[in-house]
């Protein structure tokens, strides 16, 4: 497909970087909602009224980055941009649409030590309340969108009860190679995927992003190991856990806290907090990472460690989908790859599902109250499209009054 045939109105208007960050920003400061919302604001933003892409080469974008590890909102953002102004373009819209939640949760995670007392509590327990909600909501849109039928539903309960049986990092990646298996053998006969616009990567290209990708994927640990608790150590974490999660940014929760909680690099509490905090601001929710990067640091190095957490756990992401732009239409015609990636979407549904019984819900819910503020805000989101702002105010509120009328 060639670049004219495939995008005329793209061909002739050929924009900046500074163009494309613009854009990205406005979307980074009002784009709340998660990933799935992410990805109507982009539709209506660089479809509809800019008209950078056709309706179709959208459609190959996204899914591309929903069929890949990372975080599909941010792929589809940087691979717009690389799109409208080659690589420093993709860079500026991933700056972009980063960088104001970025900020954000850097902030908090500076101001949450000086926040003490019974109403700061109540505070952050309504905030852990809110990801009960979300991450409730987001299992629940999930499975009607990956497990359409009753194959698929079977390998997300599948995953859900082998790792409500036996928790863990590594099982987390055996439920998704159960998944991988399973969904080949019987997610048979799906449709081609969509076409996707002409880019600046060629084979060669794609090569050396999933070359990167690999290498880092290995030596980042294998570096770390004789450091605990180091930099290193840390980027090797946030890069396996962005490398690993496949599903959008709720499911890099269960990743994170195996590798940070249990190890001592910080508490529950402190995880969960953050975890909330990310769900009342627009952007990427991978941006939480900022926080966990800056809450980790040795005294006065907290931006560095943050801004280290925030790279690490985009990259992969960046350079797989680059690596996967090649032979995206060598998986649209063989059905055996697309029904793989099919389980594996599948299983995700299950790994959120094990991960909002633990840790979520056994770290928020402690009584009756906890469960109908929970509930109140799942069917806030679900059934009445609540913006999840009005969520966090709704849930911080009612913890707050139920603190005080203990």
């Amino acid at each position: 497909m060639t670049e004219t045939a495939a995008s005329p109105v793209v061909e002739s208007r050929r924009g900046r970087a500074a163009e494309v960050f613009a854009v990205a920003l406005r979307l980074g400061l009002t784009s709340f909602g998660g990933p799935i919302a992410h990805l109507g604001y982009f539709e209506r933003t660089y479809v509809r009224e800019r008209q950078w892409l056709t309706p179709d080469e959208y459609g190959g974008l996204v899914a591309l980055c929903q069929m890949v590890p990372g975080p599909a909102s941010s792929q589809v953002s940087y691979l717009i941009g690389l799109r409208r102004a080659g690589w420093s373009g993709g860079f500026a819209a991933w700056a972009g649409f980063t960088l104001p939640s970025a900020i954000v949760m850097f902030g908090f995670a500076l101001l949450a030590p000086h926040l003490e007392g019974p109403a700061t509590n109540a505070v952050l327990h309504g905030l852990k309340l809110v990801a009960v909600a979300v991450v409730a909501q987001a299992v629940w849109s999930m499975a009607r969108n990956l497990c359409p039928d009753r194959r698929r539903a079977g390998l997300a309960l599948l995953a859900a009860a082998l790792l409500l049986v036996v928790s863990g990092f590594f099982v987390q990646i055996a439920a998704l190679l159960i998944g991988a298996i399973g969904g080949a053998l019987l997610c048979r006969n799906l449709p081609a995927a969509p076409g996707l616009p002409a880019m600046p990567v060629s084979l060669r290209t794609g090569s050396a992003a999933l070359a990167m990708f690999l290498i880092l994927l290995v030596t980042l640990p294998l570096a770390g190991a004789a450091a605990p608790h180091s930099l290193l150590v840390l980027a090797g974490i946030f890069y396996k856990a962005g490398a690993l999660v496949f599903g959008g940014g709720h499911v890099v929760l269960p990743l994170l806290r195996d590798a940070l909680v249990p190890q001592g690099w910080l508490s529950d509490n402190a995880f969960l907090s953050g975890y909330g905090v990310a769900q009342a601001i627009p952007g990427p929710l991978f941006t939480f990472s900022a926080y966990l990067g800056a809450v980790v640091a040795p005294a006065g190095q907290a931006l560095l460690w943050s801004a280290v957490a925030l790279i690490f756990i985009f990259l992969p992401g960046v350079l797989i989908a680059l690596a996967g732009l090649p032979v995206w239409l060598w998986l649209g015609h063989h059905p055996a790859a697309r029904a793989a990636l099919a389980g594996i979407n599948a299983a995700v549904v299950g790994v959120l599902g094990a991960a909002l019984y633990n840790p979520i819900w056994l770290s928020a819910v402690g009584n009756g109250r906890d469960v109908a503020i929970a509930l109140t805000g799942f069917l806030l989101l679900e059934r009445w499209r609540v913006p999840p702002l009005a969520i966090v105010v709704f849930c911080v509120g009612a913890a707050l009054l139920s603190a005080w009328f203990r």
